[in-house]
């Protein structure tokens, strides 16, 4: 795969360790607007004095930030000084603001290092906090690993530098998983590090409610917990593991009472905005309205349009409940939460959300219907822009202003929101030619929680937040861009892995100049960056191995091999699902499988790295017989129809049908509405040939594949369009097929495909047949 040369540099053991009397190759990230090397180079040590005027209150606060991140490779932090600024003290880090060029903006900075001293000058704190970061990076990667020495030399440079981008984010997302207040300290520490500026933090969600509020103690007592089951709410199915040990476990998990789950005091969410502003980040709250709301309505039903009773959700995707827009105590509610995270918040603005919002409940609602009616709104989408403007105007009047994903664009958009670009480019360029303020993160390039192997390293690093087709009367409303790493399947223990190192090159693409983003360049200077990193503690992406395509089911024997993700690696596995570690079976050539194996594999590299691991299950099945006699047939499925809301995939046989009929192929067509319904499909399946046949079932909301009454392809639950296989064993001739999907809200997608023993994958509506005639047998 493309760059992923880059990935394995440290793991691999590249790079050489630098003396204590060398200096190491400069390699800032971002790349800084203007650099030269100079001659010399400063030498740090454990008596060096970092100094700041008596004047100067707020780089005072900076220096000491600067002094305890020197504690690692020093041993003990630094003194910081009042004194003389001009001309620097020799033997000295100096920062100040006191002449410094204006026009470097509230972000920019000068580094000037030569061989008596070391001096950063901003016209702002927030440009010293920018330029420490550099100066960091200056140090060796070895100054990061906890290995104090007696002194370390800096390169000796003149550094001029500020940003392409005033907003430069990322987003934290603790509902999906919990992630601790230490845990949310040291994603704002590496956030600094690389000049990114917002911490875009989502506090509400279905699956849980993470801020204290006051006014309202049962939205963290009912609402920030959730029910543990099986479907991937607590554990993650790949592993959180390095392949050696595990690093920051999950803290949400409360085993004893069954639940998962957890949530921010007050007094904790002070701690993390003070901290984050030391560094220089702001704080950007998300409460989200007016979907993705169960976690409130669990614990106020009746701010619904049901009624309820809910539970805080415990399934992935988009739920139909949302808040009621014709009821008045739902936005006395939200001012009320609102009112107290302003007070927690001091920064400009309060993300809401707005995105995912189903509309059928509002359709059915009488309130909802008597607000549409009494505000001459045309229809739900109106609805919906009508609830955020009521928002808005309220945020407006406190001061904040307002931040929606693009779906606020939906119905009108209110007079102050920025949008926040995430289905593509296309919303925050509507937005941007309306005047609107525009953060673009589109899921083409700035999704993280995307598997590395489809969003790549290379990928992100070639985002371009201002489209090409966008007129210079509305590019002055592109802010900057943001890295959203949702965190379904991401407890914390995997953040480093989806985090990094995609992260240091969205933080290039929004910091430096469009000009000096060169691939080539960056992946020579994110080698020493990635060991950085390592010796912080940063467990990032390193390539696992590949399973070798061959099928999962076998009726005798099989054999199940690994690629090699880079040469040198060593890969270790078990077969018995265990985690692998470097005292298990080494692999050394094709592994036989006799009986049902799951087969889990890690890479580790010379120098310790692992890989997470992967896993597949080979699984000794016999072959299905065919039906016998074959029964007549002829083309199409028999499609029952139903209405309702389901979570999973319900039990058809208990059920009425709402309609009935025949279709071509397994698909859409015999709906009678876009939501809150469910098919289920019986026919037969002319499979040509004894062999391993493959199917693919596609699908938003859920769906499953049975086979001859076996389940083959499981995608069941709530979740986006999303394809899984599954295969079996198959006799030549007939066999019963049946397919469950249901519809909960948003894309409408069912698809069923199949790959014959030998063929390729393809459609197979030419194979399915329903019974001209009832017979007996499978169904």
């Amino acid at each position: 795969m493309v760059g992923l040369s880059v990935l394995v540099a440290l793991a691999m053991g590249y790079g050489a360790v630098a003396p204590p009397d060398e200096v190491a190759p400069i390699a800032i990230v971002p790349e800084p607007v203007q650099w030269d090397r100079a001659e010399g180079s400063f030498k740090l040590a454990k008596d060096t004095p970092i100094v700041v005027a008596a004047n100067e209150s707020g780089a005072y606060g900076v220096a000491y930030t600067l002094a305890e991140s020197l504690k690692t490779g020093l041993g003990e932090t630094p003194k910081v000084h009042v004194g003389a600024v001009n001309p620097p003290p020799p033997g000295a880090i100096t920062l100040t603001t006191s002449g410094a060029d204006l026009t470097l903006g509230e972000e920019g900075y000068e580094l000037k290092v030569t061989a008596n001293s070391a001096l950063v000058r901003a016209p702002t704190d927030t440009g010293l906090a920018r330029g420490i970061q550099s100066l960091r990076q200056l140090l060796p990667p070895e100054f990061e690993e906890g290995k104090p020495r007696a002194s370390w030399q800096i390169p000796g440079i003149s550094v001029r530098d500020w940003p392409r981008y005033r907003w430069r984010g990322m987003l934290l997302d603790s509902c999906r998983h919990f992630y601790s207040k230490d845990f949310v300290k040291r994603a704002i520490d590496l956030l600094a590090y690389h000049k990114m500026n917002v911490l875009h933090w989502h506090l509400t969600e279905d699956q849980g409610w993470r801020i204290e509020i006051k006014k309202y103690p049962k939205l963290t007592e009912v609402g920030a917990f959730r029910q543990a089951s099986g479907n991937d709410q607590v554990g993650d199915p790949l592993p959180i593991e390095t392949g050696l040990r595990a690093v920051h476990p999950d803290p949400g998990q409360l085993k004893e009472s069954g639940k998962y789950g957890g949530f921010y005091t007050q007094a904790e969410i002070k701690e993390i905005v003070a901290y984050a502003a030391a560094r220089r980040v702001a704080i950007v709250p998300e409460i989200e309205m007016p979907g993705h709301a169960l976690a409130a309505l669990a614990t106020f039903p009746e701010l619904s349009c049901t009624g309820g009773p809910f539970q805080v959700g415990n399934e992935w995707g988009v739920y139909s409940d949302v808040y009621c827009a014709g009821n008045d105590k739902v936005f006395e509610f939200l001012q009320d939460v609102l009112n107290e995270v302003i007070d927690l918040f001091p920064g400009t603005y309060i993300h809401i959300g707005g995105d995912e919002v189903p509309k059928q409940r509002w359709q059915a609602c009488a309130k909802c219907q008597a607000r549409m009616k009494a505000e001459g709104l045309a229809g739900e989408h109106e609805l919906q822009s009508w609830f955020i403007k009521r928002i808005d105007k309220f945020l407006t009047s406190r001061g904040k202003r307002l931040i929606g994903w693009d779906e606020i664009l939906e119905g009108g958009l209110s007079p102050g929101a920025t949008v926040q670009s995430w289905r593509s480019f296309a919303g925050g360029i509507a937005a941007a030619r309306a005047g609107h303020d525009v953060i673009m993160s589109p899921t083409s390039h700035c999704y993280l929680d995307a598997p590395n192997e489809s969003t790549t390293l290379e990928r992100v690093y070639s985002f371009e937040p201002m489209p090409a087709e966008l007129e210079a009367s509305g590019a002055k409303f592109i802010l900057g861009g943001e890295g959203n790493l949702w965190s379904e399947r991401i407890p914390q223990g995997r953040w480093d892995r989806q985090a990094f190192p995609r992260l240091s090159a969205l933080s290039e693409v929004l910091w430096s100049p469009r000009e000096k983003r060169v691939w080539d360049d960056f992946e020579k200077r994110i080698d020493p960056h990635l060991r950085r990193l390592f010796g912080m503690g940063v467990r990032y992406y390193v390539p696992p191995p590949v399973f070798i395509d061959t099928p999962t089911v076998f009726t005798e024997r099989t054999t199940a091999a690994f690629k090699d993700p880079v040469k040198g690696a060593a890969l270790f596995f078990t077969r018995d699902g265990s985690l692998p570690t470097a005292h298990s079976s080494r692999y050394a050539g094709p592994i036989e499988i006799a009986a049902t194996t799951r087969l889990r594999a890690v890479a580790l590299y010379p120098n310790g790295v692992a890989s997470e691991s992967v896993s597949r299950t080979f699984r000794k099945e016999p072959y299905l017989d065919a039906l016998s006699p074959a029964p007549t047939v002829e083309a199409g499925v028999d499609v029952r129809y139903f209405e309702g809301t389901w979570l999973r995939i319900p039990e058809f046989s208990a059920m009425t049908p709402a309609a009935s009929g025949v279709a071509k192929r397994v698909g859409l067509e015999l709906r009678k509405r876009d939501f809150d319904f469910a098919l289920e499909f019986t026919g037969y399946l002319s499979a040509p040939a004894d062999g391993i046949y493959t199917f693919f079932l596609e699908s938003d909301d859920g769906s499953v594949l049975w086979v001859d009454g076996k389940p083959v392809v499981n995608n069941d639950g709530i979740h986006p369009p999303t394809e899984r296989s599954g295969q079996v064993a198959l006799r030549k001739g007939f066999h019963t097929v049946r397919v469950g999907f249901f519809q909960g809200s948003q894309a409408l997608v069912l698809n069923l495909k199949w790959a014959p023993p030998g063929g390729q994958k393809s459609g197979l509506d030419s194979a399915l047949f329903r019974a001209v005639a009832p017979r007996g047998g499978r169904r």
